[in-house]
């Protein structure tokens, strides 16, 4: 018998279904609303902060290097442009063979060690799609063979950059200075936002002291890139502001007669106008191509430089300190005549030597067998050192002291350059601190004669000199003639004067000027060699500095002693004596003598500055 089946319950079935489709509907009608108002939520409520964070992923701020100021020397000259200069770069993510391709490179074009390491620390530092430098300034020949066989390197580029060139090399180093690649000290020290485009900065001399003027300020550009940070297109740009250029008061005609008269010597040549206090030349000897480091120097170079016994990288001009010799006669001639403890007329009897009361030790003329009876005239005329032992001894120490500070002999001039040396102008509290002693009266008479503990830059000399030449109106030495803003307009410097340095009685100024005017044009001056057929009157003074001490009884013979060890050649001097124009200070290490070495180098610069000037 057949199985009993059961009857259907359709309406049960119907009711069943009914309840489902009424359930699903509420589920799908909640998560609708869900839908609607968390799509509400991000679209109205919190639009703006997802707007931003949207424009946030897809744009970014690209900083724009400014171009640097460019220098010209008084005449408008160039010192230091930017030249473009060719790199050869790699984009590692065109690269599929990169060994291949660098090694198929070296026989086209040479690569160095430096340049392979150099290169492996880009590749770390920039991202895949970014050209990583292998070699830096390519000559023209290196790009022409390049160019020609570009088409079997995929993925190496030539790029052109503007790079800091010196059209002058060292004839300018020592007052320019350079620009050097930014090092981690100096990233302590500048805006990294205004440097974010630069790798360079200005290392020494005015591209130092200048550098906020020179470098301008970044520019930025908004650029919208993609998920790899590649750029698409740019949405928006802020151009840099360039640098603002620099007119210096240097004359590269003066420079290089001044280099020229030089020659092999190692020494130093500043000059002065002396009427602002404006730089003319400031020769430092021997010096080095400031365009080598620029972009890097090489180790091998630099030591060569570091090491090489003639130091071509110490500026001697501004940071040399030798004694000043007899060149600072003048000057205490003036402290005694301004003190009242000589006069023009009163004289001593020079016998060769001076000797102080209960010593036995007798301080040697230059001329052993004395000058007999001079005169302060007669004593700088021809550099009589007994006199000035007899006149240092009046004076003292102290009075020295005070009356040279006035001629910033001792101090730094305050030169819009930051490697000035201060010198030493020693006084008892000097050498109290320094050394722990007390001043003793023999250290009094060789100062006098500038040598002992004062020491002196050839700027300081030069500057002194100026102030003399100008009867007491001393300026503050500065290079920067003219600044040329962004803008076109040129703002001149005006000069910076000291205070006056007044004497109770004016007539010394004279008095002392015209008996260096003597040393250069008369019989018995000390530098009348320079004298003969100058067609201005020049006032001078030329010096020699001990680089030793000899005993009493020994005699210095130049020929017996070392070249490093003899004396230095100094001298300084202005023209034209009634209205100056040029100050001009000499040092020749181990030169010798003032009047044979010294002398003629100044003269050799005078007559330079005195042609050029305006009939």
């Amino acid at each position: 018998m057949a199985p009993k089946s059961a009857l259907r319950d359709h309406i049960r079935e119907n009711r069943l279904f009914l309840n489902r489709t009424v359930a699903a509907g509420i589920v799908v009608a909640l998560l609708t609303v869900v839908l609607i108002v968390r799509l509400f939520y991000l679209q109205v409520v919190e639009h703006e902060t997802y707007t931003t964070l949207s424009h946030n992923n897809r744009v970014n701020i690209e900083p724009i290097g400014p171009t640097r100021g460019l220098i010209y020397d008084r005449n408008g000259v160039l010192l230091a442009e930017n030249r473009p200069t060719f790199s050869l770069e790699i984009v590692p993510e065109r690269m599929e063979d990169l060994e291949g391709t660098l090694e198929r490179l070296a026989e086209l074009i040479p690569i160095e060690e430096s340049d392979l390491a150099r290169f492996e620390r880009g590749l770390h530092q920039k991202r895949r799609f970014e050209g990583v430098p292998l070699r830096v300034r390519l000559s023209e020949e290196e790009v022409a063979r390049f160019a020609a066989n570009r088409h079997l390197f995929p993925g190496v580029e030539i790029e052109a950059r503007l790079t800091r060139h010196y059209p002058l090399g060292a004839l300018t180093a020592h007052a320019l200075g350079f620009v050097g690649r930014i090092n981690e000290r100096e990233l302590q020290r500048i805006d990294p936002s205004n440097y974010a485009a630069t790798q360079h900065i200005g290392k020494v001399g005015v591209e130092k002291h200048y550098e906020a003027l020179l470098h301008g300020t970044v520019g930025y550009q908004q650029v919208e890139t993609n998920a790899r940070g590649r750029v698409l297109r740019v949405l928006e740009r802020t151009p840099p502001v360039p640098g603002s250029n620099l007119y210096l008061s240097l004359d590269s005609g003066l420079q290089q007669v001044a280099t020229e008269a030089l020659g092999g010597n190692r020494g130093a040549i500043v000059a002065l106008d002396v009427r602002t206090g404006a730089v003319l030349a400031l020769v430092s000897t021997p010096s080095y191509d400031t365009n080598l480091f620029v972009n890097g120097i090489d180790p091998e170079t630099y030591k060569a430089l570091q090491e090489s016994p003639d130091q071509p990288l110490f500026n001697r001009s501004v940071r040399g300190q030798y004694p000043p010799g007899s060149t600072i006669k003048p000057f205490i001639a003036l402290t005694g005549l301004e003190y009242g403890v000589t006069t023009p007329e009163f004289s001593i009897f020079d016998p060769g030597w001076y000797q102080l009361k209960g010593d036995s030790h007798k301080y040697r003329d230059w001329k052993r067998w004395g000058h007999g009876l001079t005169n302060m005239r007669k004593a700088i005329v021809e550099s009589c050192d007994t006199y000035f032992y007899d006149l240092g001894f009046k004076l003292g120490i102290d009075r020295m002291h005070e009356f040279l500070s006035g001629f910033s002999l001792g101090q730094e001039t305050g030169i819009d350059m930051d490697e000035e040396l201060p010198g030493l102008l020693p006084s008892r509290t000097w050498k109290r601190g320094a050394r722990g002693q007390p001043w003793y009266p023999g250290e009094t008479l060789i100062t006098a004669i500038g040598q002992g503990f004062m020491l002196t830059t050839p700027l300081q000399l030069a500057n002194a000199t100026a102030t003399l030449a100008s009867r007491g109106r001393g300026m503050t030495p500065r290079l920067v003639h003219a600044i040329q803003d962004p803008d076109g307009e040129t703002h001149l410097q005006p000069p910076r004067p000291h205070p006056p340095l007044a004497l109770h009685n004016p007539a010394n100024w004279e008095m002392v000027i015209a008996a260096m005017e003597a040393v250069v044009h008369s019989d018995r001056g000390t530098a009348r060699r320079i004298g003969d057929g100058a067609p201005y009157p020049i006032a001078g003074k030329t010096g020699t500095a001990q680089v030793f001490g000899i005993k009493q009884d020994e005699k210095y013979v130049e020929e017996e002693v070392a070249l490093r060890l003899r004396d230095h050649a100094l001298f300084v001097g202005f023209a034209p004596v009634a209205d100056p124009r040029i100050a001009v200070a000499v040092v020749v290490e181990n030169g010798g003598h003032g009047g044979s070495v010294a002398a003629p180098l100044a003269r050799a610069v005078m007559d330079y500055y005195m042609e050029s000037l305006p009939q």
